[in-house]
């Protein structure tokens, strides 16, 4: 059975491969992208990806919520967690399937909610 992959969407490069490394000992494949742009280019690539963890606040043209909705309409199965330790977000603003969980989160909540929203 091939494993689930997850892509992670973080701009703070030590956030990020902390995340990834605990979603690899979790049991899931891991992908990684600092911006939008590169996780949409992983997106079209890679047809394993059950789900996305994005922040809010990348660097670039697309921040985590546009990206979101780009996702949302262009893999619709994909499942979407969005992040931030900026800003909290009305349920309006993020589609209607995604979760929010604001920083600091542990890994294990994120860990726990991306295996109820794949199941």
């Amino acid at each position: 059975m091939p494993q689930t992959s997850i892509l992670v969407i973080e701009d703070e490069p030590l956030i990020r491969m902390a995340v990834a490394d605990d979603l690899r000992d979790a049991g899931f494949h891991t992908l990684e992208a600092a911006n939008a742009e590169d996780a949409l280019e992983i997106l079209a690539a890679e047809a394993s990806i059950a789900a996305i963890f994005t922040d809010i606040d990348l660097r670039g043209k697309v921040d985590g919520l546009k990206l979101a909705w780009t996702v949302q309409d262009r893999w619709p199965a994909v499942k979407i967690i969005i992040t931030s330790g900026k800003r909290r977000i009305e349920r309006t603003e993020a589609p209607d399937s995604s979760l929010f969980f604001p920083k600091p989160y542990t890994h294990q909540a994120v860990i726990e909610a991306i295996r109820r929203v794949i199941s």
